[in-house]
């Protein structure tokens, strides 16, 4: 019997402009006036073999497979993706920047038949200098992609066979375009590290002389790095998430960004947040769409999500094997969502190591041979992840390697990784083939009751639940059906979740001292109907007060340890 996919409209769709679709500025915290938005229609041929199978438009920034971009088209390992779009820009005096927030999985950049460099990779964003190969009119801008998926390579949950865990591949830009002008001596970057009384702030590049204007004072310094202070400060959690806006002025340069006053680290066997032990209660966040798979048809969809999960008690989301626009991380500081963020696996996936015998109990011993390539790509992109996401105060938590899946030497890649940013908690081996190299003893549960064994770390239940509870009229597969618990009746669900805390989840935090838990999970996803949302974000599954309710009951167990 042929599968039968349902199309799933999001209620975001009605507010897509096709004609500049995410017209906002996708660096929140590294923003400039300048922002010329190139998304939208751009030309694209995919060419197979040297022949054109398709020649068209496409809607930039929504990945090739999605419906959203107007072609959603499956294609071959080593089809030729060529992306073309002519813009009118009138050079000056300073320098202009092509900037991509996301291209997958290999690309090459040409302006005006002019190479401007190239990128590996599909999750991190890229610039080019493209000032000396601009014309007076109409210059071309050029984009040649290959995704093959290789393995060697992050790609996530993405998979050629998709289906179950495993979900349709994205290929292509999938994040915003745009250009920006700069004076020739401009400000690179930032690196902001706060403390629960202010922050110090590095800058790169930049005229010698800085400005920073916060709070309504001017604080001027010399150099690379300043110290400023705050009076009265308020510090960032996720139930009074206050952020500090401030602008940093270079010569001509100017970057508008914001900061949080926060601090996270182990002690004994929990997890402090501002010096205090804190409860984590959060949910698996794949950041998949019915739309645009990796990339909703409006921000808000985002923001939707983080916000629908508040409402029913959650105070974190780990952000499953993506790395997701930067919007969202935005929407999590501003709104008081701790994140969990996943670095993204690479590798082969093998069922028998990395599923089966886990599920019957071996979970020590167990690692991979990595090829020299991938070992030097997943080295490079978690350290350009951590580089990313370091000014992000939502950031509190990092995964290494996700049950066992492209696991390699954990220990040494822990003990790197945590040099680098010793200001987040680290779980190097979430699930099983645990070393004792890690802050946290990282725990995945879905067949059987929860127990747990004593340790000196901090107890992570960094997956459990599953159960699923399939929406008619709101589910992407209508012959299949992935879960680990399956639910015919919606109130059946609710209650088995609801039972699932109250009987296991807390007297789990009574008796071992379960600092933190993360539910499977935020939306469906294809196959999976395992989500407290739909995947068409239409339905919500749960009863938002008995959420709420046992959202109460977890933090007061938590707090009357």
């Amino acid at each position: 019997m042929k599968t039968e996919f349902a199309t799933l409209y999001t209620p975001f769709e009605k507010d897509l402009n096709c004609d500049k679709p995410w017209d906002i500025y996708p660096r929140p915290q590294f923003k400039r006036q300048s922002f010329i938005n190139l998304n939208g229609k751009w030309n694209l041929e995919i060419l197979r073999k040297a022949d054109s199978v398709f020649k068209g438009e496409i809607i930039v920034p929504f990945p090739l497979e999605s419906r959203l971009s107007g072609v959603d088209f499956k294609k071959e390992a080593n089809d030729l993706l060529i992306y073309t779009k002519t813009v009118r820009i009138t050079p000056t005096d300073k320098q202009v920047f092509l900037n991509f927030g996301a291209v997958d999985q290999e690309c090459k950049v040409y302006v005006n038949n002019n190479f401007v460099g190239e990128n590996l990779g599909g999750y991190l964003p890229f610039s080019f200098d493209i000032t000396p190969h601009l014309k007076q009119s109409e210059n071309e801008i050029k984009v040649e992609v290959t995704d093959t998926l290789n393995l060697d390579l992050a790609y996530g949950k993405q998979c050629k066979k998709r289906g179950g865990m495993w979900y349709t591949e994205t290929s292509g830009i999938w994040q915003t375009v745009w250009l920006e002008e700069v004076p020739k001596n401009h400000i690179k970057g930032i690196k902001v590290a706060p403390d629960l009384a202010g922050f110090d702030i590095t800058v790169y590049g930049g005229e010698s002389e800085k400005t920073i204007e916060i709070n309504g004072t001017k604080h001027r310094f010399t150099g690379k790095t300043a110290r400023i202070e705050i009076e009265n400060p308020i510090n960032w959690t996720p139930e009074n998430p206050h952020l500090y806006d401030f602008a940093l002025i270079c010569g001509e340069d100017e970057i508008q960004s914001y900061t949080a006053l926060r601090t996270v680290k182990v002690e004994g066997y929990k997890i402090l947040l501002n010096e205090k032990p804190y409860f984590f209660h959060g949910l698996l966040d794949q950041g998949y769409f019915s739309d645009g798979i990796y990339t909703p048809a409006t921000p808000k969809a985002l923001e939707n999500d983080v916000i629908k999960m508040k409402e029913r008690g959650f105070n974190m989301l780990r952000k499953h094997i993506k790395i997701e626009h930067e919007l969202f991380y935005y929407y999590c500081d501003k709104l008081g969502m701790a994140v969990f963020q996943d670095l993204v696996n690479c590798g082969k996936y093998s069922f028998l190591i990395d599923t089966a015998l886990p599920t019957i109990g071996l979970k020590k011993g167990v690692t991979h041979k990595a090829t020299p390539k991938r070992r030097e790509q997943f080295i490079k992109n978690s350290k350009d992840t951590l580089s990313l996401l370091y000014n992000h105060p939502c950031i509190v938590y990092y995964t290494l390697f996700n049950e066992g899946w492209g696991q390699f030497d954990a220990r040494n890649l822990y003990k790197t990784m945590k040099e680098i940013d010793p200001t987040r908690v680290w779980d190097a081996t979430s699930g099983w083939f645990q070393t004792n190299d890690s802050d946290v003893l990282s725990e995945h549960i879905y067949f059987k009751p929860l127990k747990f064994k004593p340790d000196e770390r901090p107890l992570v239940l960094s997956e459990f639940g599953g159960y699923s509870s399939k929406i008619k009229d709101h589910s992407f597969n209508k012959a299949k059906t992935y879960g680990y618990k399956f639910f015919s009746d919606n109130e059946e669900f609710k209650k088995a979740l609801l039972k699932l805390y109250y009987d296991e989840v807390i007297p789990a935090i009574k008796s071992h001292g379960l600092c933190a838990t993360v539910l499977t999970q935020v939306s469906d996803v294809e196959d999976e109907t395992n989500g407290l949302l739909t995947y068409d974000r239409q339905v919500l599954k749960v009863d938002p007060a008995k959420m709420r309710e046992m959202s109460k009951a977890i933090y007061e167990a938590y707090n009357n340890i």
